[in-house]
């Protein structure tokens, strides 16, 4: 039986992404895979089942592998778009499929979250070499007015994804929409934390800060890619150090709980050692920082889950760490 700790830490914490990469899997393959692991005895850890907006149908055929008491749980993925407009456009899309095929599968699943690209623009006089750090948002305040219009009779949490080197403005623009309206689901950021090479992966001074900010803002953060150990380490298949998720969803419960900054939540973000880390019944430690149980499951509100195509590799890592 995992410590109480650990379980407040990772419950529901893994949305399952088999079809995308490495993995890669064929959809009806990825969804047995998930008709599996939602009777499993570590379904506690898992969340979604990722799936883009454009393979709703093609899924159909696959509902009936679940129950009632096991549904389907779908984090929808919407479409990458370029331009404001086609974002919009989209986003009505995706709104349109959503309910549906909620509808038409009404006990057998539920989509619980929508996960989408916002579309970025090269600010103008930005040269070639230097574009990545002249980015900037192509969506204003209007344009999350008319996406909330748009999923608003939608019970999900949506997650807009932007560039790492950009997490401190798109939360702070869905910090001013967020405190703009009188809605109880707020919108919530989503970070990229990694990927198949080594140029995919997010400094850990990118992440820090966006934790920081999410935790300053009380905006929800979600992740995707990247995130299939538990420690951070260097992984041959990338030639460069995955961040680990207890390292990730660990410093943004503790930053947020006490206030942590940049500096000190990079330093966990960046700590490869196991005996670092603690769990028991009452509270979750790392080295001499602490928070119980009761505020791990309140920060937890800000920190929701992160995309991995592997469930096994995850808790296997766990095992053998002993923390499972």
């Amino acid at each position: 039986m995992p410590a109480a700790s650990l379980r407040a830490l990772l419950a529901h914490s893994i949305d399952y992404a088999g079809m995308f990469p490495p993995c890669s899997l064929a959809l009806e393959p990825a969804l047995q895979n998930q008709a599996q692991y939602v009777q499993s005895p570590d379904a506690w850890m898992l969340s979604t089942f990722v799936l883009p907006v454009d393979q709703f149908e093609a899924a159909s055929a696959s509902v009936s592998r679940f129950d009632r008491k096991h549904p389907l749980r779908l984090s929808a993925l919407g479409a990458k778009t370029e331009r404001a407009i086609d974002f919009v456009g989209a986003l009505k899309t995706a709104a349109q499929t959503i309910q549906s095929f909620s509808k038409e599968h009404v006990d057998l699943v539920s989509v619980n979250q929508l996960e989408m690209l916002l579309p970025v623009r090269a600010r103008r006089g930005t040269s070639p070499s230097d574009w990545r750090t002249g980015l900037a948002l192509d969506v204003d305040l209007g344009a999350l007015n008319e996406a909330r219009l748009l999923i608003g009779d939608l019970q999900l949490q949506a997650f807009w994804e932007a560039p790492a080197e950009m997490a401190e403005r798109a939360i702070a623009l869905l910090a001013e929409h967020n405190n703009s309206g009188t809605e109880t689901r707020a919108f919530g950021y989503k970070l990229r934390t990694g990927g198949v090479t080594a140029d995919a992966f997010p400094t850990l001074g990118q992440i820090a800060r966006a934790l920081v900010a999410s935790a300053k803002h009380r905006v929800p953060t979600k992740f995707t890619a990247g995130l299939h150990h538990p420690l951070r380490q260097f992984r041959d298949e990338v030639k460069t150090k995955m961040h680990g998720f207890l390292n990730v969803l660990g410093a943004a419960v503790l930053a947020a709980e006490h206030r942590w900054d940049e500096q000190q939540t990079a330093i966990m973000l960046e700590d490869e050692n196991a005996s670092s880390f603690s769990f028991g019944d009452e509270f979750f430690a790392w080295r001499e920082w602490k928070i119980d149980n009761h505020r791990i499951e309140a920060q937890r509100q800000l920190v929701t889950s992160f995309g991995s195509c592997s469930f096994n590799e995850p808790r296997e890592d766990l095992r053998t760490l002993n923390f499972l």
